[in-house]
């Protein structure tokens, strides 16, 4: 189905209420792995839309089945509920200069409301897909230490006749469809302690750490993809005049190359043995694994990137680079699944509290998430 005039007007005149709604969900708390009320608001609002069968699955996925009564291929198009920010009460909001400021806002609240606009387009007219078996979800778990559960499940559910994979993610400047993969883990120390001067010569926990986070800041990187580490929280102590006794940091390192990952994966186990030879009581949990992208169909991919790129440079005007990123397509592409990530807002101050979208850019992003999802009916 193109975009033709009477779906054009549909969006101008619904531009209002899609702009109050993110403002009232950009609001609505939803760390990573506590989504809940994110999830029940979007339930809700697609069922008064008219969406039938709608339901959160395990996951916290806010799931949209259609056209699931023919086996054919099935197509996903995701954006996430979850922010990365801590906040249990509402998140704080303010509009000014023509820009929309809250935590979150840009990643990814303005994307999972251009996806629920085009929702409620096709619920509102019942309409159903020509060209396969279409999902559309409001996923879990991309932020941080959520693991891209969303994805995971959506994968494990319906992966085994998934066509292709896209999600709405980030800004408008650029695209990704290849896959940066991680692993992160929590490192903690355990020592005897005691008074800083009573007892003064203990083994300190935060000074073991610290010697350890120098050994791991002291790794070559590969140089034939880019390759990266990096120790984000340390947390330990009790007081200026108590020897730690615990101390625990969140280390991780990306890579797009399997073989890359695989030399950091035993740099870092190297150094841990090293540390643990010397007698110290470290433990080591693995907290996140996002892979890398699997083998996938070069011309299916190439050809869901155009398409995508396409969308953007039709409604933004420019054509949007393209590169890797840490997404929710990690699990699709790691399974060889055509996938791409493409964001349908401009703004900026992602991952900061000071996070916004300009206004002036939801109207060709909602047109954005219209042209890719409608291309099916």
């Amino acid at each position: 189905m193109e975009l033709t005039k009477d779906i054009f007007d549909y969006i101008e005149s619904h531009k209002d209420e899609a702009r109050e709604l993110l403002i009232t969900l950009a609001q609505i708390p939803a760390p990573s792995n506590h989504e809940e009320k994110r999830a029940e608001f979007c339930l809700n609002w697609l069922k008064k839309q008219g969406a039938e069968g709608v339901y959160i699955d395990d996951a916290l996925n806010v799931v949209y089945k259609l056209g699931f009564d023919e086996n054919k291929p099935t197509t996903v198009y995701m954006a996430h509920s979850d922010v990365v920010f801590p906040d249990t009460e509402m998140l704080p909001l303010a509009i000014e200069d023509g820009k929309i400021y809250c935590p979150g806002v840009g990643d990814d609240t303005a994307n999972a409301v251009a996806l629920l606009m085009a929702a409620k387009y096709i619920a509102e007219n019942k309409i159903t897909p020509k060209d396969g078996r279409l999902l559309l979800v409001i996923n879990s778990g991309e932020e941080g230490l959520g693991n891209l559960k969303g994805s995971r499940k959506i994968v494990e559910d319906f992966g085994d006749d998934m066509k292709e994979f896209i999600t709405f993610d980030g800004y408008s400047y650029g695209i990704i469809n290849r896959a940066v993969g991680s692993k992160r883990f929590c490192v903690e120390i355990n020592t005897e302690g005691g008074h800083s001067y009573a007892k003064f010569g203990n083994k300190n926990a935060i000074h073991l750490l610290a010697a350890l986070v120098c050994d791991l800041y002291g790794v070559k990187v590969p140089e034939k993809v880019k390759t990266t580490y990096n120790v984000g929280i340390i947390n330990g102590g009790t007081s200026v005049n108590t020897i730690a006794q615990h101390a625990e940091m969140l280390y991780e390192f990306r890579s797009d190359e399997r073989e890359s990952l695989a030399y950091m994966q035993g740099e870092f186990d190297k150094i841990i043995e090293i540390h643990k030879g010397r007698g110290e009581n470290i433990k080591v949990t693995l907290v996140g694994d996002r892979p890398c992208s699997g083998v996938v169909d070069a011309l299916a991919e190439e050809a869901l990137a155009c398409r995508a790129s396409s969308a953007v440079e039709k409604h933004f005007g420019y054509i949007p680079s393209r590169g890797s990123g840490s997404t929710d397509c990690n699990i699709p592409l790691s399974k060889g699944i055509p996938s791409v990530c493409l964001g349908c807002v401009t703004g900026g101050g992602a991952h900061t509290r000071e996070e916004y979208v300009n206004i002036e850019s939801l109207l060709p992003g909602i047109r954005v998430a219209f042209e890719m999802i409608l291309s099916h009916f």
